[in-house]
């Protein structure tokens, strides 16, 4: 394959063709936009794959398009096989864009990147989390499947610290989503590939560079997961994020990375720096739009004390009894109060729960009248862990 693009005869066509669709996507609220070889264009709008008209975007349109987007990177694109970059749509859209290679041949997906960095009240997220931007060391992380918003959580965080306090910040990602303005702060923002050559390298230099606050895309090999818990346990504050379900598993993740010699060292500096854990999943609401469920996970010393001892089968429970004192919830407590709120259907709670089965008898309980639509806060019941933790819940 010929691999030298000559700007100069490119037409645009195939990509002008393409950003007809973007805006098409982008005025019906769609998040996604697929471009595939020999297939019609389709869009993901509110989680499900729809088809626009168009017709069939032929191998060939595929490959054109190809080179009128990546131009001068068309080389690169076809040694690596695919390609990260953020596309620019216009001065109030961005799109994030994987481009690779398959069967028929070339296809793409663009994922919005909202240029507008939503703040915390736009994305209902629990005011625990706001508590977070407050500390000043150790690790805070972000998780959740492809697609379920920690990208745009995480900007809202460093957003709000930049509106707060006077520091330096450091983002580290690949590529960058959102572009923050420094206002408070000093935001330093490097792509990695095209600022840096990787996470470690970049992590590594951070440490020399004067930084208050490092955010690292993602932790996705051992390396950069030992510089992450290096740089929280020498007074800095890392937020990161992992392709994780929940809290226990995001814990079992990072000590599973290491071989079974290194883990009961990696397994005590998680519970040494590990400030808290955001895990989301976006639920359909009864309005046609998504919500975020948010399981998250708070540092005590009865959280570290399982993390430490290896007792994962245990921080459900803990989260969970923790949601009146310490402000903790699990996912099913946060989908509970979708669902007594009137954001939610029954079908999408009980779908999206963590145990359905428990999840219904509250909601049942609550339905039948058994219970309040609320916590009474009239009684106040103290659980007390075997390791003398009391919890008041009121």
């Amino acid at each position: 394959m010929n691999t030298e693009v000559n700007v100069s005869k490119l037409t645009f066509e195939q990509l002008k063709k393409v950003r007809v669709h973007l805006k098409k996507m982008i005025e019906v609220g769609g998040s996604d936009l697929h471009i595939k070889a020999n297939a019609v264009i389709r869009a993901r709008i509110n989680g499900n794959i729809v088809q626009f008209s168009g017709g069939i975007f032929s191998k060939e349109d595929a490959m054109t398009f190809a080179k009128e987007l990546l131009k001068g990177r068309f080389a690169e694109f076809v040694e690596q096989k695919e390609l990260d970059l953020v596309y620019p749509f216009d001065e109030n859209n961005r799109f994030r864009v994987n481009i690779f290679f398959q069967m028929e041949g070339v296809s793409a997906v663009f994922r919005v990147i909202p240029v507008k960095i939503p703040n915390f009240d736009e994305l209902h997220l629990p005011d625990i989390v706001k508590s977070f931007t407050k500390k000043d060391r150790g690790l805070v992380l972000v998780t959740g499947v492809t697609g379920s918003g920690k990208s745009t959580t995480l900007a809202a965080i460093i957003n709000e610290i930049n509106l707060t306090k006077k520091q330096h910040i450091i983002t580290i990602e690949d590529p960058i989503e959102f572009v923050h303005k420094d206002r408070n702060c000093i935001i330093n923002q490097r792509s990695v590939g095209q600022d840096t050559l990787s996470f470690g390298s970049a992590l590594r230099a951070a440490l020399r560079e004067d930084p208050d606050i490092i955010l690292v895309g993602e932790m996705r090999d051992k390396e950069t997961i030992n510089l992450a818990l290096h740089a929280a346990d020498t007074g800095h504050l890392v937020f990161s994020t992992l392709h994780t379900i929940d809290a226990k598993e995001t814990i079992n993740r990072i000590i599973g990375q290491f071989p079974s010699e290194e883990q009961n060292r990696v397994r005590q500096s998680v519970a040494g720096v590990l400030q808290g854990v955001i895990s989301q999943r976006l639920v359909p609401t009864v309005d046609g739009g998504r919500r975020a469920a948010m399981e998250v996970l708070v540092r005590t010393p009865r959280i570290e004390k399982l993390i430490m001892e290896n007792r994962d089968y245990e921080i459900r429970d803990t989260i969970e009894a923790g949601k009146e004192h310490y402000k903790s919830q699990s996912f099913d407590q946060s989908i509970l109060d979708l669902y007594n709120d009137g954001i939610i259907s029954k079908e999408q709670a009980l779908k999206n729960a963590t145990s359905a089965s428990d999840l219904e008898l509250k909601i049942s309980g609550l339905s039948s009248g058994n219970a309040s639509s609320k916590i009474n806060t009239s009684e106040s019941i103290q659980i007390t862990h075997d390791d003398g933790d009391i919890f008041d819940l009121k």
